[in-house]
Order: C-alpha cells, then sequence, then structure tokens
C-alpha cells in the first residue's frame, strides 16, 4: 500500500468535516480522505487481485482504518464506489455478474461495523463533480464518462438520480445507429459506446487503430481515415448529447473519462455538431464543461456521496 498526504491545509481540514472515499476497481482499490471543500488530505492505493474477495475485502478494511487514523478518527462519513448496480437503501452492490466475484450483496456497513454509503462507479463520478468540481452548485447537469466504454450520471434538484433498481445514468446504452449491427452489454444496437468507446475502436476501424488514443493521434496528422473515423463518432456523440438535452433540459453536460484528455481536439468538433443538433431556444446554448476530476473520481465522489447523506 503506497499513500501521500496534502500537507496544505492538513491541520485546518481536522477542524471541517471529513469523508472517506473508497474506488473499487477491478484492478485497483484507491481510497482518499477528504475534507468538505474537496481538498485531497491522504490517498492510498492497492492492487485489487480480482478474483480473491477475501484479499479485497480485507484491503478496503485497512484501507479504511489507515485513513480514519490519518483523521484522528474524526471521520463521519464513509462512501464506497464499485462497478454495478447498487441497491435501494446504498448499502451494496447486487448486480454486477462476472467482475469481482463475492461483490453482490456483500454489506459493507456490517463488514466494517459502520455505516458504508454504496454506489456505482459512474455515479460516484458524478458526485465528484457535482460535490466539489465542474457541476458544484448546479441544479441539473449531465456527467458522460467516455472510456472503454460509456458510463454516466444524472443530477436533478441538486441530487444524484438513481432510478427504479438504481439503473439511471446508463448513458452510454443510448442508441444512435439502431441498424448498426454492434450490440453493447445491454443488448442495445448501435450505442454511443459503441460508437466511441475504447472497446470497439478496432472493429471501427477494422483493425488499423488500437486505440482511441492512436485514432486522435493520426487524426492530428491529418490521416483521412482518421479525421473520417473520429467525427463520426463525435457527430453520434453529439446527437447523444442533444437528445439528452432535450429530455433533461440540464444547465450543464460535462465530459469525463479518458477520451477527455484529448481535449480540443474533442471539444470543438463536439460543439460544432451541438449546433446544428441542439434545440436552443432563444439561443441559449446549454454549457459543455470538462470533469475536473479523473483518476481519483470514484474515490473522491464516493466520499461527496456519503456527506451529502450525514449532511
Amino acid at each position: 500500500m503506497v499513500g501521500g498526504v496534502f500537507q496544505k491545509d492538513n491541520i485546518n481540514a481536522m477542524t471541517k468535516q471529513l469523508a472517506i472515499g473508497i474506488d473499487l476497481g477491478c484492478t485497483n482499490i484507491k481510497g482518499v480522505l477528504v475534507d468538505s471543500e474537496g481538498n485531497v488530505l491522504q490517498e492510498l492505493r492497492e492492487e485489487t487481485f480480482e478474483q480473491d474477495d477475501r484479499r479485497w475485502k480485507q484491503a478496503v478494511h485497512g484501507m479504511i482504518h489507515s485513513l480514519k487514523q490519518g483523521a484522528n478518527k474524526s471521520v463521519k462519513s464513509i462512501g464506497l464506489s464499485a462497478p454495478g448496480l447498487a441497491d435501494t437503501e446504498n448499502t451494496c452492490i447486487t448486480f454486477m455478474p462476472g467482475r469481482l466475484p463475492g461483490l453482490e450483496n456483500f454489506n459493507w456497513s456490517k463488514h466494517i461495523n459502520e455505516r458504508i454509503y454504496v454506489l456505482n462507479d459512474a455515479h460516484a463520478a458524478l458526485m465528484a463533480e457535482a460535490t466539489f468540481g465542474a457541476a458544484k452548485q448546479l441544479q441539473h447537469a449531465i456527467l458522460l464518462t467516455l472510456g472503454t466504454g460509456v458510463g454516466g450520471g444524472i443530477l436533478i434538484n441538486g441530487k444524484l438520480y438513481q432510478g427504479v433498481s438504481q439503473m439511471a445514468g446508463h448513458l452510454g446504452h443510448i442508441t444512435v445507429d439502431a441498424d448498426n449491427p454492434l450490440l453493447d452489454v445491454t443488448n442495445m444496437p448501435g450505442s454511443i459506446e459503441d460508437a466511441i468507446g475504447n472497446l470497439s475502436i478496432r472493429q471501427r476501424s477494422n483493425g488499423k487503430f488500437n486505440s482511441t488514443f492512436e485514432l486522435v493521434e493520426a487524426y492530428k496528422r491529418g490521416d483521412t481515415f482518421a479525421v473520417w473515423l473520429w467525427l463520426s463518432s463525435v457527430r453520434k456523440l453529439s446527437v447523444c448529447v442533444a437528445s439528452l438535452i432535450n429530455v433533461l433540459s440540464p444547465e450543464a453536460v460535462i465530459i469525463g473519462g479518458g477520451i477527455s484528455i484529448a481535449g480540443e481536439v474533442l471539444m470543438k468538433p463536439l460543439q460544432d455538431f451541438l449546433n446544428e443538433y441542439e434545440w436552443q431556444p432563444g439561443g441559449k446554448k446549454t454549457e459543455l464543461k470538462f470533469a475536473q476530476f479523473s483518476d481519483l473520481a470514484g474515490a473522491i465522489g464516493a466520499a461527496g456521496f456519503a456527506l451529502s447523506k450525514t449532511n
């Protein structure tokens, strides 16, 4: 286990409300101690060892203990994010087949012997932005995370909207081409996840590119095929975003995930296409923003969610 402490506000933070956030991924477990302003006071990381549930359950327990020690045990809120669907009381992940065996229906509060608020990892990424980042002080917002797949979250009236069975926010499974033979994990044809997610890049590029990074670099060089493929993907993303705007009428749409590091190579054509497709009554555009958190979004968001539940 390795960790680092952000010293600048560490002493003053002890007078603020503190929270612990854990992001349980299939590869790594990340833990943070944050204050009520989102300052990361301590950060811990450990390899997951996905197939050994005894090991990663003990690792989470030890990480929480270590972070509490760093806060002189003055932590009142603890949250945990993980892949899958949480139950209605946010005590466990109820549905996550094929990944992290032993996760489904495991009650973290009983394991740790104190209340742990559990939520989906994409929902946690939204909570990081809503509590501390690009959606702070917004009442209505949408987050799209572009990476291996496409995830997301919905903020309504300042609160995370989870919906029935906590399924809300799976925005990557919106269809943008119903005639496309590609089927995503929910059996939706031609989803935005298939259109821009890194998982389908080899298939979409006929094997020319192994990653979206390679595609973007070729696009920058002016490669004709790369220009066509990238702009085709971004155009479909704009149709997805415009559709979400029509349905939810948010104050902002926030773009995160690994593909967002493309920066203006992504944002400029996305805005150009939205100028064609977005309904802009009276000329009013919906603001596009980049997410502020990346690698630690799940952990920070889990802490923010726990704070929202205990305040």
